[in-house]
């Protein structure tokens, strides 16, 4: 399975999917949209070793929800990606059993190699 779960609206996805151009086999699933299912999270949480891992400090949520004051649990990072799409660290990349979150150089690159794009 290849699939990238992103934000159409977010500037930084459209550029990590023109960089993806030509993954036929990607499924995108554009967050806002279609919910990330809790069954999905825990599949990229498996991946990715945590719900932290997978969490936006950078969401604009979570100074004005005072979270940058809170210590947070894996339950609260879980709980409050399913509750706010923002929350989700974009984009997430899924090929087979390897995951990459975010957008930097590094994490786009290892995408671009794992989808026989290089």
């Amino acid at each position: 399975m290849s699939k990238i779960y992103h934000l159409s609206t977010c500037t930084t996805c459209k550029k990590v999917l023109a960089r993806l151009e030509g993954a036929e086999h990607l499924e995108k699933q554009d967050i806002k949209t279609e919910k990330i299912t809790a069954e999905q999270l825990d599949e990229m949480k498996s991946l990715a070793g945590s719900y932290e891992a997978l969490f936006s400090r950078r969401a604009m949520k979570y100074r004005s929800m005072g979270l940058a004051d809170q210590k947070l649990t894996e339950d609260d990072y879980r709980r409050l990606i399913l509750e706010e799409y923002t929350f989700l660290k974009r984009p997430v990349i899924v090929v087979g059993d390897a995951i990459f979150v975010g957008s930097s150089k590094k994490q786009v690159e290892g995408a671009v190699v794992a989808l026989g794009l290089s």
